[in-house]
């Protein structure tokens, strides 16, 4: 009897017989409820990117427990809006705005969460929705997208269709162009998402800003397109809804990828954090998420150099820490935001390296500095450029740093990041606090870029005028002008403000507070006079100083 339970052939019957039981009692069959290899293949792929858990949820609101599919209109609800327009007279925002941005929550829809069916979106489809939209891609792929959602709320708008897409084609392949207007309500668009992302992960009210002026990455998406010479623009007094120039589609994906690696992240996280509020908050939305946005154009009551639109471009460039921190400045109604990342401003603290030192001092982490400027001949035309650099300022008499970029801000936007080739990010020097003789002083003031003595950004000590230099005699960062015009040869500008904004977080803060705190309390010391010491004639500098007078050839014998 013993000889039968050892038999391998009588093991593997009764373990077989056990979980055919077991299966029985769990309700469950070997095969008819296993998942199929779609579903498997998109639950890995919404896997990959850390959001299965939220999209099990959220599709488990939306869904009818009935057909256990999403319903159309249920999916379209998470991404809609509540427009509000003031028709004001002499607006800058196109009449069809509003009208193609109520079009953009059954765009995405449209176009991500594909239903085979035609009735309601399935576990699977909604799990290949995302993965289309928010996946692992390459960027022309995703600026793809962000186009083609475009493309079709233009087309549910009754707009004239300018874009045409190859049908079938796994990448998104476009044809066509964009006209000016059209870059300014695509880049509204983006800004509209952002700001909803913003408002959503906040934690206290953030009522809508208003949109920003964009017109310098307007005019840079017609520099990057328009290269023979044909259009010639007026920098200054340019008209966007006046300028009807086509620019080809397939450039503006290159200027794009090249100007803003991250404007097409406005699209998917748009619809990773809907669908993430929508799971947190687990309520099905019945008439879309009630946050209202007034896109009717609002002044800014900040005039900071760096404009929330201003703000937002130099943002897509940027990613972690200091993308969240320079979106105070883009998307913070208030001024007390805005103050906590500002630092210095030439305009209130005053003029000079000595007073914007003992704003930025210890402060340790990247740092955006910003500078207007004019020519003496074109007194009426300012300009804007920046720099940014990973770490604090060290007053030293030679180049530094890690890390950073330039920016041609206004009127054109530009952004020249580093080569490789050379590490003289940053040059920061004040007088020596003792003085001295030095047979070669060093210069006094800011740097970025170039060499010693031939820095392509040099400001002087008294913040009044900055010496520009081609980008021939820099290795540190790409080329490009940081102005409009910018000749081969050197030209000294007249400097109207500057400002500097800490882009590091709160511990980089706390760490300046504490470290003027403890400069504080050593001044202090180095102030007090001991009066013990002085409190006896006999034992004073002046007693000394009169001996020596009256016989100064006395031998006198030192105390030891």
């Amino acid at each position: 009897m013993s000889q039968i339970f050892c038999d391998p052939e009588y093991i593997r019957a009764k373990k077989k017989e056990e979980r055919r039981r077991e299966e029985k009692a769990m309700g469950q069959s070997s095969s008819a409820d296993r998942p199929s290899p779609e579903q498997l293949e998109a639950e890995s792929l919404a896997a990959s990117t850390g959001a299965l858990p939220t999209l099990q949820k959220a599709f488990s609101i939306l869904s009818d427990p009935q057909t256990k599919t999403v319903p159309v209109d249920s999916l379209q609800k998470c991404f809609l809006f509540t427009i509000e327009n003031s028709e004001n007279e002499g607006t800058c925002v196109p009449k069809d705005f509003h009208v193609l941005l109520s079009h953009l929550s059954s765009s995405m829809v449209d176009l991500f969460f594909l239903s085979e069916k035609g009735g309601g979106v399935s576990w699977v489809e909604f799990l290949n929705g995302y993965s289309r939209c928010c996946g692992r891609t390459i960027g022309s792929t995703s600026i793809n997208n962000l186009l083609r959602v475009f493309s079709l709320m233009n087309s549910k708008a009754g707009l004239p269709g300018k874009l045409q897409f190859v049908p079938g084609d796994d990448e998104c392949k476009a044809n066509g162009y964009l006209l000016p207007v059209d870059v300014l309500m695509l880049l509204w668009m983006c800004w509209v998402m952002s700001w909803d992302c913003k408002k959503l992960k906040s934690t206290e009210s953030l009522g809508f800003p208003g949109l920003p002026d964009v017109t310098h990455l307007v005019i840079s998406s017609i520099q990057s397109c328009v290269e023979d010479g044909s259009t010639k623009l007026d920098l200054w007094e340019c008209s966007i809804f006046e300028t009807n120039v086509q620019l080809p589609v397939a450039k503006i994906t290159m200027w794009a990828l090249k100007t803003f690696p991250y404007l097409a992240d406005c699209l998917s996280q748009f619809l990773q954090i809907r669908l993430f509020y929508l799971a947190t908050h687990e309520d099905k939305p019945e008439q879309g998420l009630p946050f209202v946005i007034d896109i009717s154009p609002k002044e800014n009551p900040v005039s900071n150099l760096l404009t929330s639109g201003r703000a937002w471009a130099i943002s897509l460039t940027l990613r972690d820490t200091m993308r969240d921190e320079i979106s105070k400045a883009c998307f913070s109604s208030s001024s007390d935001e805005i103050n906590e990342i500002k630092l210095y401003r030439s305009s209130i603290h005053g003029k000079g390296l000595n007073r914007f030192w003992s704003k930025t001092e210890g402060y340790n982490g990247p740092l955006l500095i910003l500078v207007a400027a004019y020519e003496p001949k074109n007194a009426t035309r300012k300009w804007i450029i920046g720099a940014l650099i990973h770490q604090g300022l060290e007053n030293k008499d030679s180049f530094y740093g890690t890390s950073g970029s330039l920016y041609a801000i206004s009127p054109v936007f530009h952004v020249l990041l580093p080569s490789g080739k050379e590490k003289n990010f940053v040059y920061s020097h004040l007088h020596p606090t003792v003085r001295m003789y030095e047979a070669h002083p060093k210069p006094v003031g800011i740097a970025f870029g170039g060499s010693p003595g031939s820095e392509r950004i040099f400001i002087d000590e008294d913040f009044t005028v900055i010496t520009l230099r081609h980008h021939a005699c820099d290795k540190t960062y790409h080329n490009g002008p940081l102005f409009p015009g910018q000749g081969f040869l050197p030209l000294e500008a007249s400097i109207v403000d500057v400002e500097a904004w800490g882009l590091g977080g709160e511990k980089p803060k706390e760490m300046q507070t504490a470290y003027k705190k403890r400069e504080e309390i050593f001044t202090q010391q180095r102030r007090k006079v001991d009066l013990k010491t002085f409190g006896s004639w006999e034992d004073s500098p002046e007693k000394m100083m009169m001996d020596m007078v009256t016989d100064p050839n006395a031998i006198r014998r030192e105390d030891r």
